[in-house]
């Protein structure tokens, strides 16, 4: 069936119409209300009070609806004229609609009044302007609108992409627009033998047109659902769906392809079951349908040439030669406008979207390709950084081996001072006692006996590996050899060279140095036992400990005690 796509999307059937005051009901609710209605014999009036409201309120907007409202249903030359007030009402209108949008209604016109060139020509200035305004939906209603002229040429399977991707790809189509599509797809399914696709398309529209009391859409789906029958040689369901379409549309609408393409399908049918004259009779209601509005569409010359064919066979000759000259004229229009059509759309629409989308490729190619220097620059760039942090990695661990390496050498060549009885080493260096150079140093608030006692407690401090246990302050430590923190602070400092905290940790780290170097089994401890071993509370502050003190990390120096023990 050629259905008319953009026309679909406004198009919905209902049998009751509120009897409002028109002037007292809102825009929204008349716009809700025609377009419940269009093509029946309510719609106009509801179209006039929308008009009527605006121009009382002076409304731009609304009376640029009222007229797209009015120009639906009317013949031709009335809807242009309305059409044509649309685009002077609009002229300076700000709205990305326009002037895209006149010109769109404009295509939908002509087509439905079989004028496919001029359809052709409007679409074409539609998809023109609504590029030009970045108007996604309306791109999408011109390339629609546009694959019903693919499909009038018989292009089905370049129509069903359109459509398809219209209706499942994108996020811009409203519910209704979507159910349009899909009874279009459905169409096209059909004619490019995808039954099984066809099949479920007019069974979900059966269901939703039921579920929403569309009466409307609920017979377009019969109807499909009459072709598919016809299509798979079931002329009886066939004729079953499509008698109900007949007497729903002969009755409730003017919808002239719904009632020519049922006619149509019938005449088919019956054909298909060996009921000539049966067949005959609906294929001669096609023929005053078309002489009534000339509504030409390629299926004619299948009605024309089985007439031919069937008044041939009952030796009618008079009928046989109107039905040769119906055949004639209506042959002439198809094929004048299969050419132009045929002509013009590769030339006006396949080639520039052609061009268009190998201008897309070429640019997103062109990114692409930009992308792919600026990732390889930054690869090449976070590789040299690579290779220069590795190099400095191997640099830093060379000199990390090399520190670690003669820490071990100065333990096992007692370069550290040991503790008696064969202890465990202590320090790496000796400290001095009290000189002539340190006393100097110490401040005359402290006495000779006094700094000597401190430094005595010192080293018992030491050489009993107290400064093991956790929890050390000044504080604490001043207490226990009787003195006080500021005196302690001040002799640590000026005999040891160091603050308290740094004199605490330099004993830890020496004595671990020691330890680690020469006690397996405590080598053999993990981290954190040996950290608190050392009196730290801590893994990590161990570690960082060890490596201020001794500028190489913890790690390597217990992978080089191990190396060179095994050498």
């Amino acid at each position: 069936m050629l259905l008319v796509i953009g026309n679909v999307f406004f198009h919905a059937q209902t049998n009751n119409v509120e009897k409002n005051i028109p002037e007292k009901r809102s825009y929204d609710k008349l716009e809700k209300e025609f377009y419940s209605h269009v093509g029946d014999v309510n719609s106009k009036s509801i179209a006039e009070s929308y008009l009527k409201k605006a121009k009382s309120e002076k409304n731009t907007i609304q009376i640029a609806e009222g007229y797209v409202m009015l120009h639906f249903g009317e013949t031709l030359p009335i809807a242009l004229k309305y059409l044509d007030s649309l685009q002077q009402i609009t002229r300076n209108s700000k709205e990305n609609i326009y002037p895209a949008r006149i010109y769109l209604l404009k295509g939908n016109l002509y087509f439905r009044n079989d004028n496919l060139q001029a359809a052709l020509n409007n679409y074409i200035l539609g998809l023109k302007y609504a590029k030009e305004k970045g108007n996604k939906r309306q791109i999408a209603m011109a390339h629609i609108s546009i694959a019903s002229l693919n499909n009038y040429i018989g292009k089905h399977a370049e129509t069903a992409k359109v459509l398809r991707h219209y209706a499942y790809d994108t996020d811009y189509m409203n519910e209704d627009e979507q159910k349009s599509l899909k009874l279009n797809l459905a169409d096209a399914y059909i004619e490019i033998n995808k039954m099984d696709s066809a099949y479920t398309l007019i069974q979900e529209g059966l269901l939703d047109s039921r579920k929403n009391k569309n009466l409307y859409r609920y017979y377009q789906n019969l109807g499909l659902l009459g072709s598919y029958h016809l299509h798979l040689k079931n002329y009886q369901k066939a004729i079953n769906a499509l008698l109900e379409c007949e007497k729903y549309f002969f009755t409730n609408t003017n919808d002239k392809r719904d009632q020519n393409y049922t006619l149509l399908y019938l005449g088919k049918s019956y054909a298909g079951l060996q009921e000539k004259e049966k067949a005959a009779g609906f294929f001669h209601r096609i023929d005053s349908l078309v002489l009534k509005t000339n509504y030409i569409y390629p299926e004619l010359r299948d009605v024309y040439t089985y007439l031919i064919d069937h008044y041939k066979e009952n030796n009618d000759i008079e009928k046989q030669l109107y039905y040769v000259d119906r055949f004639l004229k209506v042959d002439q229009v198809l094929y004048t406008q299969f050419r132009y059509i045929s002509r013009e759309l590769p030339r006006r629409y396949d080639t520039p979207e052609l061009q268009q989308e190998k201008e897309d490729i070429t640019n997103e190619l062109t990114k692409r390709k930009s992308l792919f220097y600026i990732v390889l620059s930054l690869l090449l760039i976070s590789h040299l950084l690579f290779i220069n942090v590795y190099f400095k990695y191997k640099k830093s661990e060379k000199n990390y081996k090399k520190i670690a390496q003669d820490l071990i050498q100065s333990v096992n060549e007692n370069r550290v001072g040991k503790k008696s009885d064969g202890e465990i080493k202590k320090e790496i260096s000796s400290e001095p006692l009290l000189t002539e150079n340190t006393e100097d140093k110490t401040s005359r608030t402290i006495s000779e006996d006094i700094a000597r006692n401190i430094l005595h407690e010192l080293e018992i401090f030491e050489s009993k590996d107290q400064f093991l246990n956790k929890g050390i302050t000044l504080g604490s430590l001043a207490k226990k050899i009787k003195t006080n923190s500021k005196y302690l602070s001040e002799i640590i400092n000026t005999y040891k060279g160091k603050n308290f905290a740094t004199y605490l940790n330099d004993l830890r780290i020496d004595y671990a140095i020691s330890r680690l170097a020469n006690d397996k089994k405590f080598r053999s401890y993990k981290i954190p036992f040996i950290a608190e071993e050392l009196g730290y509370n801590n893994e990590q502050a161990f570690t960082l400990a060890f490596k201020k003190r001794t500028g190489t990390p913890l790690s390597i120096y217990l992978k080089e005690i191990e190396n060179m023990s095994v050498d």
